[in-house]
């Protein structure tokens, strides 16, 4: 497959801290060394895209407007780095709102935005990298091809290509595999 790397983020725990439904840009926080992490790969030329389930949307806790204006906020702090793109997923299987109350294949872990993203953008899915903090992502990456690291936990299944305890730490081993 043709077509140049990216880095997949999660949102939640990976790029700004939220243990629940956020619907609410003044609740946006970024992790520790997320933009400073961030910086480093678009430094280097790795698109950055978030992937993020938002079933928040489905159990009718915030709406799609909603969602985009975390984003907006997130892009704000995140400053001079630029996310090229943001797909999320307002579909969950047991949601209260009628038009998003279904299994949809965007649902992490189905690796559905990913393939998305990668062809909105021409991207290399097995050059590319999957970060995030549950299992649901690495098991998207994976399907998807992609190289996968697990942020903080303890490994689950299916089992991550990397383990690191942060964000700079998980940001080295992409570039440092680049190297390589």
């Amino acid at each position: 497959m043709s077509g140049q790397p990216a880095v997949f983020l999660d949102r939640d725990n990976t790029i700004i801290f939220n243990d629940g439904d956020l619907g609410d840009p003044d609740g946006v926080v970024l992790m520790p060394g997320v933009r400073e992490s961030l910086r480093k790969l678009h430094e280097q030329d790795w698109p950055l895209i978030v992937i993020t389930n938002q079933g928040g949307v489905a159990r009718g806790r915030y709406d799609e407007d909603a969602v985009k204006a975390v984003h907006a906020r997130a892009e704000q702090l995140l400053g001079d780095v630029p996310i090229l793109d943001w797909l999320w997923c307002p579909w969950h299987p047991e949601g209260t709102v009628p038009a998003y109350t279904r299994e949809h294949p965007w649902r992490k872990p189905s690796p559905g935005m990913l393939i998305e993203a990668a062809d909105r953008h021409k991207l290399n899915l097995t050059r590319s990298w999957m970060i995030g903090d549950q299992d649901r992502d690495i098991a998207a990456g994976q399907t998807a091809g992609c190289r996968t690291i697990l942020l903080g936990q303890t490994p689950g299944d299916p089992p991550p290509n990397h383990v690191a305890v942060s964000m700079p730490e998980a940001v080295e081993i992409v570039l440092r595999d680049r190297e390589a």
